[in-house]
């Protein structure tokens, strides 16, 4: 039996390469994006059948325009890092998502966790609109009804990364 040229067997190994990182790259794309059937404007009933593992939040967190944190999901892992899931609701919708990580321990602070999900956000929504400050970073994107918020907040010894999607509030200047 003949065995393949070294040329050839480079060629196939860097074709298996690439493909490999493709699919990596797909799968950390796919990673930042909600669960599967999960979508905002859903009840707690759909965001329960859709993912049977969240659970009640014994104290939930209240944010302004009467949103109620009330929903923890199962933490995914993003961008190296593991996030734990908030679900939000007002008026009997899903209307925002949080994933929340702490860098704590990280040599880097989460510096390249947060770099990783910045450039997911450019490839999935575009150019963003960033924001730094001295102890925080923040870039946003907007598409549709709705929008995406990767933060970047505390020094290097206790960063805390949060990416955010919400549904879309759009006022006019008589509500301001």
């Amino acid at each position: 039996m003949r065995r393949p040229p070294l040329r050839a067997l480079r060629a196939r190994a860097s074709r298996l390469l690439a493909a490999g990182a493709f699919a990596c790259a797909a799968a950390a794309v796919h990673a930042q994006a909600l669960p599967p059937d999960v979508h905002l404007g859903m009840t707690a009933q759909e965001l329960q059948a859709a993912l049977p593992s969240v659970e009640r939040v014994p104290r939930p967190a209240r944010l302004s325009g009467g949103l109620l944190g009330s929903w923890r999901g199962e933490p995914a892992l993003m961008a190296g890092m593991m996030f734990k899931p908030t679900f939000y609701f007002a008026e009997g919708q899903l209307r925002r998502v949080e994933y929340e990580a702490s860098a704590q321990g990280l040599t880097d602070g989460g510096e390249a966790a947060f770099s990783a999900l910045l450039n997911w956000g450019r490839d999935a929504f575009g150019a963003e609109l960033a924001a730094v400050d001295p102890g925080s970073a923040s870039a946003a994107w907007s598409r549709g009804e709705l929008d995406v918020v990767l933060q970047r907040t505390g020094d290097a010894h206790r960063a805390n990364l949060r990416l955010i999607y919400k549904q879309r509030q759009l006022r006019d200047a008589s509500e301001l």
